[in-house]
């Protein structure tokens, strides 16, 4: 059991233990983080930036949480793969119906209204270049976030990501439909 203080208050919590899986939800896939790109704020994750990080978290039995909007009180599914490839950083997950906010990514999603990732990180390691942009090396990633508007604006959820299925933005779009219609029968059925 771990402390936690923040503003005078002090908080306790523990870990959930290994046994509870959860295997249903709406599945999603895409690139949080590309390597080589500048972001709107100037910053340029070069490869490698990650594998300290996720070797650590996989060592520790943990995971990089899936939030909304970088909001630690709002975790709306789980991601299932991180990990880092050529390209970046590819992410595949699966959003939680039986979660509020989970349904309405999935309507978000679905109406085309949200299609950004985030990452939220530390930094460990960074240099500035000749021009001025920080040149990230090594990251602590602690989370991957479905957003309005990403940091780096090619970072977005993707059914093109694994590239080997012509069919996955058919596939995806009536994945979301049925979890869509299975979400509002439920609703209408707990009414």
């Amino acid at each position: 059991m771990n402390k936690e203080f923040q503003g005078g208050l002090e908080h306790k919590f523990s870990r959930l233990g290994e046994d509870i899986v959860v295997t249903d939800g709406v599945e999603i896939e895409g690139y949080a983080s590309f390597f080589g790109l500048t972001d709107q704020g100037g910053d340029v994750v070069l490869k490698g930036a990650y594998a300290t990080s996720l070797k650590t978290l996989k060592s520790k039995g943990r995971s990089v949480k899936m939030l909304w909007q970088h909001d630690p009180s709002q975790p709306i599914g789980i991601w299932d793969e991180v990990r880092e490839d050529a390209r970046g950083l590819y992410v595949k997950g699966r959003l939680l119906t039986d979660v509020a906010r989970g349904r309405e990514a999935v309507a978000l999603i679905e109406a085309g209204a949200i299609d950004g990732l985030s990452i939220g990180y530390r930094t460990v390691k960074a240099q500035k270049d000749a021009k001025g942009a920080r040149l990230l090396s090594e990251l602590e990633l602690w989370e991957v976030s479905l957003v309005t508007f990403p940091m780096l604006p090619e970072a977005r959820l993707s059914t093109e990501a694994k590239g080997d299925d012509p069919y996955a933005t058919e596939t995806m779009l009536r994945d979301l439909a049925d979890a869509f219609t299975r979400a509002r029968k439920q609703l209408a059925s707990e009414s």
